[in-house]
């Protein structure tokens, strides 16, 4: 199992910048990525971005241009830079990561995070 700690978030205006951090700990060989999903009151939890083992990224369409996730292998951490920060944002903002067991994946979140962008 792994254990996920998130760090960053708060309260921003609109247009300035955030980074998050996710730092997982415990049971993590075989490590095939983590990512950041976000998930607003009435809304579904969607896909913020993701980093693969190979360094592959993928963002939502919502994002892009304007997010960059980012690791450090050697911490097993990630991160995501938020610039040019719109009241669409925020959310709630999640830690996921990928573990391969087997020929199946587990899947561990971490406690979430508020983002709050004010107009």
């Amino acid at each position: 199992q792994v254990q996920l700690t998130e760090s960053g978030g708060g309260l921003v205006q609109t247009g300035e910048s955030m980074r998050l951090s996710c730092g997982a700990s415990g049971s993590t060989f075989n490590f095939k990525g983590m990512g950041w999903y976000r998930q607003a009151p009435g809304r579904q939890r969607e896909l913020v971005a993701h980093i693969d083992s190979s360094g592959s990224e993928s963002y939502g369409d919502s994002v892009k241009g304007r997010f960059t996730i980012s690791r450090e292998n050697a911490k097993n951490t990630v991160h995501l830079q938020m610039n040019l920060l719109k009241p669409e944002d925020t959310a709630v903002y999640y830690c996921k990561a990928l573990r391969g067991t087997g020929n199946s994946l587990d899947v561990s979140w971490g406690q979430g995070t508020q983002v709050t962008v004010s107009s």
